[in-house]
C-alpha cells in the first residue's frame, strides 16, 4: 500500500503550510515586539565586555567535559577521552542495523553504550 494523506489524515500541504506556520510565526513576531516595547530599557545592568569575572564557570551543556577533565590527573587522558567518546557517538548509529521500532533491550550495542555511560555519568 502507498503511504500517504489517505492513511495519515489531512495532508501537510496546504492545510499546515499556508494557515499554520504563518499563525505561529506572526505570533511569535508579534510576543517579540511587545516584549522590546514592554522592556525597552533593558532587563537588567548591561554587560561589560571588557570584563573577566573571578571565577568562570561553564554552561550546563560543558558540565560533564569540564567534570571528566577535573577528575583525571593527566590532562592529555581526559581530551583524549573525550574525544573517544564523541566518536563512539557518532559512529553508533551505523554500528546498530536493527530496526527503529524494534525492542530497545534486542539492541546489545546500544544497551552496552547507555549502560556504560550511565556508569561513568554516576561515577562521576
Amino acid at each position: 500500500k502507498g503511504v500517504g494523506h489517505n492513511n495519515y489524515g489531512e495532508p501537510a500541504w496546504p492545510n499546515d503550510i499556508l494557515y499554520m506556520f504563518p499563525v505561529v510565526i506572526l505570533s511569535t513576531y508579534g510576543s517579540l515586539i511587545s516584549s522590546t516595547v514592554s522592556y525597552s530599557d533593558g532587563v537588567g545592568t548591561r554587560a561589560d565586555i571588557f570584563s573577566t569575572p573571578y571565577v568562570i564557570l561553564p554552561d550546563w551543556y560543558f558540565y560533564p567535559l569540564f567534570n571528566g577533565l577535573k577528575g583525571t590527573q593527566d590532562k592529555s587522558v581526559g581530551v583524549i577521552s573525550m574525544i573517544t567518546v564523541l566518536l563512539i557517538l557518532l559512529t553508533l548509529p551505523w554500528l546498530e542495523n536493527s530496526t527503529m521500532f524494534s525492542n530497545p533491550f534486542r539492541r546489545p550495542i546500544t544497551t552496552s553504550v547507555f549502560l556504560f555511560s550511565a556508569n561513568y555519568s554516576l561515577s562521576l
